[in-house]
């Protein structure tokens, strides 16, 4: 089976087809960066990561365009608030993003184009709308997109213009429902935050960045744009109204991820600070298990976000984990290198990147591993440790990847590591003796501290509860 993706446009799964054979251009719609990311913005950069990876593996040349909106009325109102350049917040913001993306092993994009970067093309776009007789330019030096000028406004959201709520936003535009294409500079706005155009110095509307950079990088048609439920109404429908009006295909397929909530409702961006990776690491959640949690739900199912939920996912993904390690340290790391990916497994990635069953499938290979080193079964330990790393490096989490190391998680293992196996020695020479009793009574020691001891052809072998 050839990959199937649900397409918001069409409201089905269908089977994917790129514009070019071989080669996929993806359009990921970044975040605004008025304020440091929490794990519900990054949900779609760890969603589309698991998607660009699966894409390569299916054979495909793919590029990837993530953007960054740093020019936005909330990051001026930043600015002001916090008496700093608007651009200082941006910037900073950003790179606390990028170190956020880079820690949950999201791989870079080909290309991360910043918005205030492509005001020409912006601009260029905008002429060309208004060429066609589908923007407008107001006295104040505005230019509004005039969706009565576009029949096929509402394709992507299903919603009919006549249904759609006016905007509130002030201005001398012909209908509450036309949407800004350039936003004039306002007295009391920070100088800088203007750029030169025929009609006057402004700024860019959000809509309008997305459409010019895709077409930038991807050129007038590509194949997939995503991005959160979220923005699906008003920004992508803007985009799609925008783009085809100016006579450009633009995107083949539209593919949106659900929201991550809390107590069923949307994270706002002032929860940032109690939900931001660098918080839920100090509450002992480390990135490869926030990455499991992330990675384990579909991508297109709603989620809400708990402590518990994440505990949870973080001893499933331990268990995966000390499985994998356990086969390298019985058998050598080359022995779990070059595994296959099972025909469940690639089966469920196909079918519109099934993750829930992708991951189990990889549980089920990891306790016939588990059970085949203790049966001292060494070639069915190593073809299933083989496999499990296979899958998991398909999500992006590879145990034996250098970048899950956590140096605090690896001095207590060897720590607890030598503690285990002096009292696993002072249980066989006890054996040794016949002195079961002394022999149980340290086997139960360590089960009550949380150890589980197995006896295997191989010797004793430890795992924690």
């Amino acid at each position: 089976m050839s990959l199937r993706l649900y397409d918001t446009g069409t409201r089905s799964v269908i089977d994917f087809q790129p514009r070019k054979p071989g080669e996929v251009g993806v359009y990921l719609c970044g975040l605004t960066v008025q304020g440091p990311p929490h794990i519900g913005h990054l949900r779609s950069g760890v969603s589309y990561d698991v998607l660009i990876r699966w894409l390569r593996r299916s054979g495909y040349k793919v590029t990837y365009v993530r953007n960054v909106t740093d020019i936005d009325d909330k990051i001026l109102v930043r600015g002001e608030e916090q008496g700093r350049p608007w651009w200082s917040i941006a910037y900073a913001n950003e790179c606390v993003l990028g170190d956020a993306y880079a820690a949950l092993g999201c791989e870079p994009p080909t290309y991360e184009p910043r918005a205030t970067g492509h005001i020409t093309q912006m601009i260029d776009l905008i002429t060309e709308l208004i060429e066609r007789g589908h923007a407008y330019v107001t006295g104040a030096g505005d230019v509004w997109f005039d969706v009565s000028s576009w029949p096929e406004y509402g394709a992507l959201s299903h919603r009919r213009p006549e249904d759609m709520l006016s905007s509130p936003e002030a201005g001398a535009k012909r209908d509450s429902r036309d949407f800004g294409l350039w936003k004039a500079h306002k007295p009391g706005e920070p100088a800088d935050a203007a750029w030169t155009s025929p009609w006057g110095p402004g700024r860019p509307g959000w809509h309008i960045e997305c459409s010019a950079m895709a077409r930038r990088y991807l050129g007038d048609g590509f194949d997939i744009h995503g991005g959160g439920t979220d923005i699906m109404f008003p920004h992508h429908e803007n985009e799609l109204a925008q783009s085809t009006a100016a006579g450009l295909p633009f995107a083949k397929y539209w593919v949106h991820n659900g929201m991550l909530n809390l107590s069923g409702t949307k994270m706002s961006k002032s929860l940032g600070n109690t939900l931001s990776v660098a918080a839920l690491g100090e509450k002992g959640f480390n990135t490869a298990a926030i990455r499991y949690y992330l990675t384990g739900v579909q991508y297109r199912s709603a989620v809400d976000f708990s402590e518990d939920a994440l505990g949870e996912a973080r001893s499933a993904w331990e268990r995966l984990s000390n499985f994998v390690h356990r086969a390298a340290e019985a058998l050598g790391a080359e022995a779990t290198i070059g595994g296959s990916l099972a025909a469940e497994f690639t089966a469920a990635m196909d079918d519109d990147l099934n993750t829930p069953a992708a991951v189990a499938v990889i549980h089920d290979s990891a306790r016939e591993g588990n059970a085949a080193l203790d049966a001292g079964d060494d070639a069915a330990a190593a073809r299933h440790a083989a496999a499990v790393r296979a899958m998991l490096d398909q999500l992006g989490l590879d145990p034996l990847d250098p970048h899950w190391d956590d140096p605090g998680d690896a001095k207590l293992h060897g720590a607890v590591d030598a503690l285990v196996k002096l009292a696993l020695e002072q249980r066989a020479e006890a054996r040794a003796r016949k002195d079961y009793a002394a022999a149980d009574r340290i086997r139960d020691e360590l089960s009550d501290a949380g150890i589980t001891v197995k006896d295997t052809p191989r010797g004793p072998v430890w795992t924690v509860n």
